[in-house]
């Protein structure tokens, strides 16, 4: 129970990948906020959390708004009196024909992917630099800042921005005794294991298809108070799925 009393706050984290990071800091000891857009979810989830093994709380939040940031960072401080951990999981996907996209489905992915790294890391690094250990905040990134398919420009130009904004925090942060890391997931389901099959999971070197808590397990590695030599890295968690030859002999 490493993170006992100490504050999480997961964006993104009323369902999927969020719900289990959530979850797992959660299960050790932290006080964790689930800011999301998904209110019903999102009250869903914290109950779900208070009701089994831990506490949580769940707060309205846009990420593609300034404003819902800041007034998420304040209500935080003014409930718990600190904030330790950012973990930027909101995100969205658009995979479409670069010669369909508009300009505002353009601009709404760079909103909520990206920009949002932007603002929600420096509001709650002005708390955290108040802390005398400093604080952590881990950017949810993707093997798809690294390879891509067709038609997935806006995704992919968010993900490679999180990775790179990554070191460029860690670097501004380090005074502040403030770490930055990105995990770049891979493959990783969030629904029914049936709906899974063989081939699915023989494809990667780990012989299965990642599930949330493989990403928890990242988060709460480098966000713990015994990493904190570690910073300004992508972790890639993918089952080695990034470093398989393509080739079949």
């Amino acid at each position: 129970m490493a993170f006992i009393g100490r504050v999480v706050i997961v964006t993104g984290g009323a369902n999927g990948i969020g719900q289990g990071i959530a979850s797992a800091f959660a299960k050790n000891g932290a006080k964790v906020v689930i800011a999301d857009v998904a209110e019903e979810a999102g009250n869903h989830t914290a109950n779900w959390i208070n009701q089994n093994f831990g506490e949580a709380k769940f707060i309205k939040t846009d990420v593609r708004l300034e404003a819902n940031i800041i007034r998420l960072m304040e209500a935080v401080h003014e409930n718990y009196g600190r904030i330790d951990i950012l973990i930027n999981n909101a995100g969205k996907g658009l995979f479409k024909s670069l010669y369909e996209v508009t300009v505002e489905e353009w601009d709404d992915i760079i909103h909520t992917n990206l920009r949002s790294v932007f603002l929600c890391s420096r509001e709650s690094a002005k708390w955290m630099r108040k802390n005398e250990k400093g604080g952590s905040i881990v950017n949810i990134a993707s093997t798809r800042a690294l390879m891509s398919e067709p038609n997935s420009e806006g995704y992919a130009a968010t993900k490679g921005g999180i990775v790179a904004i990554t070191h460029a925090l860690a670097a501004s942060l380090s005074d502040d005794r403030v770490t930055v890391n990105a995990i770049s997931p891979g493959w990783i389901h969030t629904g029914a294991d049936s709906q899974l099959t063989a081939i699915d999971h023989e494809q990667h070197f780990s012989k299965r298809v990642g599930k949330p808590i493989d990403i928890a397990r990242a988060c709460l590695y480098l966000t713990s108070e015994d990493n904190d030599f570690v910073t300004g890295i992508n972790l890639v968690v993918d089952g080695g799925m990034t470093r398989k030859m393509i080739y079949e002999e």
